[in-house]
């Protein structure tokens, strides 16, 4: 197929008797989204394997009550050889477990082996336990450099460490948790945000299928922290009952100050 499809991807693997399938968060949602679902044989699939974007832990969750047990994840860029880390099968296995364990989902793993990684502040100092920074990356899949072009090769490369752009923190297990790009943090009225934590929460309303969160400028608070928004089917909500939904959930600053509805989000 030319493009994502959902309902013609689980034709496929009904069909075919697929077992292995290696997807991005967007088009698990897709699938999990159609109304037939129930109707396709998917009891063949024995491994999921999802990455590239930060998947939502509503839908991991949902998706693991339709698929079962046999999600991983895996995290890296094509800089880093691609591999970081990933997130098993094993540690995807949680959903039996206290609210508190099953944060992990949220998490990219543990590095893999023979890749360290450090998370480091603007000097390039390791942060603590739990605290946000930048995280870095060296193995001996390590990039050598980008193919003429000294001046990005110079600021990505730093003492033999890769400077991923990736803004995470790691817990006392030693898990990385990936907060967002460091270019998309929106800075409002002086206060740091990160649109996956707003988009953690959006996702966790009824009415929401799909949501970005992006940072518009902004006379007063020069960014503002503006959600994207496409809702499910047959549902409706406000932008109001979803900023007040938000203040419940995370500290008000961080609170879309304005949402905008759509039918569906572009993908690509």
């Amino acid at each position: 197929m030319k493009f994502f499809d959902a309902a013609e991807t689980l034709q496929i693997i009904q069909k075919e008797r697929a077992t292995h399938m290696d997807f991005v968060p967007t088009h698990l949602a897709a699938m999990l989204n159609l109304p037939d679902l129930k109707k396709y044989d998917i009891s063949s699939m024995k491994f999921l394997w999802y990455g590239a974007s930060p998947m939502p832990l509503e839908v991991l969750k949902k998706g693991m009550k339709v698929f079962g047990p046999i999600f991983a994840q895996g995290y890296g860029q094509s800089e880093s050889g691609p591999a970081i880390s990933h997130l098993s099968k094993e540690d995807h296995n949680i959903l039996d477990r206290p609210e508190k364990e099953q944060k992990k989902l949220t998490s990219a793993g543990r590095p893999d082996i023979g890749v360290q990684v450090r998370i480091v502040d603007e000097k390039g100092k390791d942060v603590e336990l739990g605290e946000v920074g930048e995280i870095t990356v060296r193995s001996k899949q390590t990039m050598v450099e980008y193919w003429h072009r000294p001046k990005d090769t110079k600021a990505a490369l730093v003492k033999g460490w890769l400077h991923t752009g990736d803004m995470g923190y790691y817990d006392e297990e030693g898990y990385i948790y990936i907060a967002d790009r460091k270019k998309d943090m929106i800075i409002t009225g002086g206060e740091n945000v990160y649109p996956r934590e707003v988009e953690e929460v959006l996702y966790q309303h009824p009415a929401v299928l799909e949501t970005a969160v992006i940072g518009i400028p902004d006379q007063y608070w020069v960014e503002r922290v503006h959600a994207v928004v496409a809702t499910k089917k047959g549902a409706s909500t406000t932008a109001e009952e979803l900023i007040a939904f938000c203040k419940k959930h995370i500290a008000s600053y961080k609170a879309p100050k304005s949402v905008e509805f759509v039918d569906a989000l572009p993908k690509n």
